[in-house]
């Protein structure tokens, strides 16, 4: 792993230890998506908020939880650095891993349903999700925004999430997805 995943990583974690006491629980990954449901202002038995728990409960089950080396139950940075070096090595796998749960926070941001996310819908579940700065979510649309057409269509998203996760380029628009990378 580089030094620009371990970064990434690191942010990530950050916006994932939703209640901050250093460690990612089943309750912050919980947390997470009921954030969102909540901040998007869906009934918690729609069918896209019963998907997206449902998919962030399959993301705790089969890439979070398992990277619970001591088996007390929740993740450190240490524990979660160390599960991405060794589940995240092969972007061929990112269909299993988590193009499901990013699937759903797709449907839940596309508030007007036309298949797509503007820069509105972007910043809300960046900002719900992640604690994201609004001035960091418009930076990083603009960067993601490849075909410029003020939206990002699911193949940009995705590629974006993709990028995130599984890449190493230093110039990237993704890096920066889950919020600017501090050193």
């Amino acid at each position: 792993m580089t030094v620009l995943q371990d970064l990434k990583y690191r942010q990530w974690f950050r916006g994932a230890d939703v209640d901050g006491d250093g460690f990612i629980t089943q309750r912050d990954v919980r947390l997470m998506s009921e954030r969102y449901i909540a901040a998007r202002g869906a009934a918690a038995d729609a069918a896209t908020a019963h998907r997206l728990t449902e998919g962030m409960d399959a993301f705790w089950s089969n890439v979070i939880a398992p990277m619970d080396q001591d088996g007390d139950g929740k993740v450190d940075l240490r524990e979660m650095t160390d599960g991405f070096r060794r589940v995240l090595t092969d972007p061929a796998l990112y269909p299993q891993q988590i193009e499901r749960v990013t699937d759903c926070f797709l449907d839940l941001s596309d508030l007007d349903a036309d298949g797509k996310i503007d820069q509105v819908e972007f910043r809300q579940i960046f900002a719900s999700v992640a604690d994201v700065p609004s001035e960091d979510c418009a930076a990083v649309f603009a960067a993601l925004d490849l075909d410029g057409s003020g939206t990002l269509d699911r193949a940009e998203f995705h590629k974006a999430v993709a990028e995130f996760f599984y890449g190493d380029d230093p110039d990237a628009p993704a890096n920066h997805l889950f919020g600017r990378l501090a050193e």
